[in-house]
């Protein structure tokens, strides 16, 4: 059972609705430790002076940032708690404003808000009313000593705090060095294809079906070398070659597209379904044998019956 990291209220005109504040994510990272290969035992990290080695204790570290090379500016911790945000458990809405006008490029992290003791009746009321006008709320807040911009909106029946970044926390894509040269503009024919592959490629989002399909095979390579198995390291992937013939490319690519969808072109739409639950071998085994064994009974009935009549 999930535990609520935060607590305190939505705050929007005069209302307050308390509510508790749970992770939406569970990332699922491979993790590994530093060891030494001599004997396998596990490296510590040490905090040491460049120009002695000598170790410093950590009642000794202070923060310093650094404003030019080897120049820093040395900041307490008291200094610090004197310009952090007041510290409250209000996530204060500002605004409501359209889905469609946030960029995803904004999002951070998501969270979903539950109601709090007492708070159903208000929490009810705030949710259905953001999903009868379809806007999103935008908040700030305070979490850990440091204030965040959310977005919350509706998520079925609960309300979803997602963080987000500010303005200058966005890279503009016009800071790249490598922009699209507008001299080379696809031609109409090109366009019509592309669109033409877009569309031979097009159905429902299914989240279920994408798999992180690289940390699966590295639990699989831990699991058969805990085993006692030896590994041979495959030879690394060929480059994927150029295609100057860009007509031909799409060509190819539609054709493909084709063949792997059903009667009709098209890949159809269709509606989400929970996934069906899983099955013991034994469980299968069982059911199968008992299948089995009945339409074997079915069948020699049948026979039977079959056999009188004549």
């Amino acid at each position: 059972m999930a535990r609520a990291i935060w607590s305190g209220a939505i705050s929007f005109g005069l209302v307050n609705i308390p509510v508790k504040l749970y992770s939406a994510v569970n990332r699922k990272t491979v993790r590994f430790h530093q060891l030494d290969k001599a004997d396998g035992k596990r490296i510590k990290q040490k905090r040491v002076r460049p120009d002695s080695d000598e170790e410093v204790p950590y009642d000794n570290l202070v923060k310093g940032y650094e404003i030019a090379p080897d120049r820093y500016v040395v900041v307490t911790p008291e200094e610090l708690e004197g310009v952090e945000p007041k510290k409250t458990r209000m996530i204060q809405i500002e605004d409501f404003v359209e889905l469609d006008q946030i960029d995803p490029i904004y999002y951070d992290h998501p969270y979903y808000l539950a109601p709090g003791t007492g708070a159903t009746k208000a929490y009810t009321l705030l949710l259905e009313a953001m999903k009868e006008s379809g806007k999103v709320a935008i908040a700030r807040v305070v979490i850990r000593s440091k204030e965040q911009l959310v977005a919350i909106r509706p998520v079925g029946d609960v309300l979803a705090m997602e963080t987000m970044l500010f303005a200058d926390e966005v890279v503009s894509p016009e800071r790249m060095e490598e922009l699209p040269d507008e001299t080379e503009a696809a031609s109409k024919q090109e366009l019509k294809m592309a669109r033409q592959l877009v569309e031979s490629l097009t159905g429902d989002f299914e989240p279920g079906k994408y798999k992180d399909e690289y940390r699966e095979r590295v639990l699989e390579l831990i699991e058969r070398k805990a085993e006692g198995e030896e590994i041979v390291a495959e030879e690394p992937a060929e480059e994927p070659a150029e295609v100057p013939d860009l007509m031909a490319a799409l060509e190819a690519s539609i054709a493909s597209a084709k063949q792997q969808a059903p009667k009709g072109g098209a890949r159809k739409k269709k509606a989400p379904k929970k996934a069906p639950k899983k099955r013991s071998t034994t469980s299968a085994r069982k059911s199968a044998g008992a299948n089995g064994s009945s339409g074997a009974k079915k069948s020699g009935s049948s026979k039977r019956k079959t056999a009188k009549k004549s």
